[in-house]
């Protein structure tokens, strides 16, 4: 076995998911949302599953999807980008892999943010790369000059940006954005931009892509993920976006790992970006609500939330609320005492890690947040110890 994958652990979510089902307890830990999409384009995909050709279509993706995801940016960002721009992947995850492995050379540095998806070290070794990590700490997670000109090196060539940031629920704000453009453009660093959370945002907030920002249009890939925009994430189909030199280098990757997506998927996914823009702003108000509803029930157990201004997530500071014990030993106590599967932070990051952060996934039921909560208040003295 080689000795990468050897030292490498079950992800955090893969296990706290595992145990929650032995457990028989709600998960709130995977980011996965309750509900089963966009009913159109369920039917879009049954529809074409048993209409349209089932074999292989082109490498790079359908027609028909890749002139969708260049109009939907058009319309919701801004953006004008061409068909041949857009490469259709099998999940962002995917796209993460053939981004890396098309742009790292042997010894290239990568700047990642921490906490980060757990993806990213795993895939950047197995690329020939180096991480190397700028700490982004809580409540706020902002990104500042001192700590990028303390990572940055001379062998530093990609930046990996996840905005909006999973782990931490946050958005970069537009003055993030531009340092980190002008940054890119001082030590010509090509940007990886794993923008799968971009249609999950709350309260009003409007998700900037750093391929707009000045300068970046030639040196960023842009990485979405129908999963996440449809809340269908066993689905799998995402895409990467970049002008035409760095397109075609991902596409020579990307073809040599799942090569292609299935067909049905691709075009439900093609019409649904065409005409679901509704759904979309309607289940992102109800993320919002559903974020709402576990935040006030966790104030009233006494817990003190962080801010949460996209994704699925919302986090609490277990120092402000009075507990002593680090997350991992939070997260099990709560599993064992009040049967609720959380996902402790400090996983997500690679080193130096801050250990008073837990994270539970609101994108669920009113009434399966409302028992999560009621297991909770029933163990919330035993959580304390």
């Amino acid at each position: 076995m080689n000795p990468l994958y050897a030292r490498m652990g079950t992800t955090i979510f893969e296990a706290m998911s595992a145990r929650a089902r032995t457990r028989g307890a709600i998960n709130l830990g995977q980011g996965f949302a309750d509900g089963t999409g966009p009913a159109p384009v369920l039917e879009a995909a049954a529809r074409a599953l048993l209409e349209k050709s089932n074999q292989y279509p082109p490498m790079a993706g359908l027609p028909e999807l890749r002139q969708a995801v260049a109009d939907h940016y058009a319309r919701h960002q801004g953006l004008n980008l061409a068909p041949d721009e857009v490469i259709v992947t099998s999940g962002a995850t995917e796209a993460l892999a053939a981004s890396l492995l098309a742009l790292i050379e042997p010894g290239d540095e990568v700047l990642c943010f921490q906490p980060l998806y757990d993806a990213y070290v795993p895939l950047i070794l197995r690329a020939g790369g180096v991480p190397r990590f700028v700490r982004l700490e809580p409540p706020h997670w902002r990104v500042t000059r001192d700590a990028l000109d303390a990572a940055v090196t001379a062998k530093t060539r990609l930046l990996l940006l996840n905005n909006p940031l999973n782990p931490a629920a946050t958005m970069a704000s537009a003055e993030e954005l531009a340092l980190l453009a002008d940054f890119c453009v001082a030590h010509d660093l090509t940007a990886i931009c794993d923008e799968v959370w971009e249609h999950v945002t709350f309260d009003g907030a409007r998700h900037l892509p750093l391929i707009g920002f000045p300068g970046m249009r030639e040196r960023t890939v842009k990485i979405g993920s129908a999963g996440k925009i449809f809340a269908l994430t066993g689905w799998k189909v995402g895409w990467m976006c970049a002008a035409p030199e760095l397109a075609r280098a991902l596409g020579k990757a990307h073809q040599f790992l799942t090569f292609t997506t299935p067909p049905n998927l691709q075009w439900a996914v093609a019409e649904g970006l065409v005409t679901q823009d509704g759904w979309v702003a309607e289940t992102a108000a109800g993320f919002r609500r559903s974020r709402d509803r576990l935040a006030a029930g966790l104030h009233e157990l006494g817990f003190a939330t962080l801010p949460s201004a996209a994704t699925y997530f919302l986090s609490i500071d277990l120092a402000a609320s009075g507990i002593g014990r680090g997350d991992v030993a939070f997260c099990d106590r709560l599993l064992d005492e009040a049967g609720v599967a959380a996902i402790p932070v400090s996983a997500f990051y690679a080193e130096d890690p801050v250990t008073s952060v837990v994270r539970f996934c609101f994108a669920k039921q009113d009434a399966t947040l409302d028992t999560a909560l009621e297991r909770i208040a029933a163990a919330r003295a035993a959580l304390a110890r």
